[in-house]
């Protein structure tokens, strides 16, 4: 395991667990690393002081905790609203992913049953639900398992 410090194109700081440098260099190279903050791409490895000790003795093993919970934690008061929205969305509903317009149309039509839903669309998708009346609205954070 390798721990990176990261900042996004927006300037956005946080850090996360890699499982190798390469394992890092494969999925920034995919285009699959998001901010942790606000969801942007561009993640880059920044300087961070290495752990090293000099009195011969072991460095501890990194911690072995989900990584949604190492990302850093939010510091400005942005960052705080963003991660108690994030709570609160991830508490009331449900995740359903890529298909995030058909079910959201599908609750609308009244075939599916009225329940509180996030996920993912494409821009085509969204402005078409809107088009069709479904209240729909963007989240600013990705789903946990696209942020690192």
């Amino acid at each position: 395991m390798i721990h990176y410090a990261l900042k996004c194109g927006s300037g956005h700081g946080f850090d996360s667990w890699f499982q190798s440098a390469a394992a890092f260099d494969r999925l920034a190279g995919a285009g699959l690393l998001a901010c942790a903050v606000c969801g942007g791409a561009g993640v880059e490895k920044t300087l961070m002081a290495p752990s090293v000790r000099t009195d011969g003795a072991a460095l501890p093993a990194p911690p072995q905790s989900p990584p949604s919970q190492t990302l850093a934690l939010p510091t400005s008061e942005l960052e705080k609203q963003i991660a108690e929205l994030r709570k609160k969305v991830e508490e009331n509903s449900t995740y359903v992913g890529g298909s995030f317009a058909a079910e959201a149309r599908a609750i609308h039509d009244g075939t599916a049953p009225e329940r509180s839903i996030w996920g993912e669309a494409r821009p085509e998708e969204a402005r078409a639900l809107m088009e069709e009346g479904v209240p729909v609205a963007p989240l600013p954070f990705l789903p946990s398992r696209k942020a690192n």
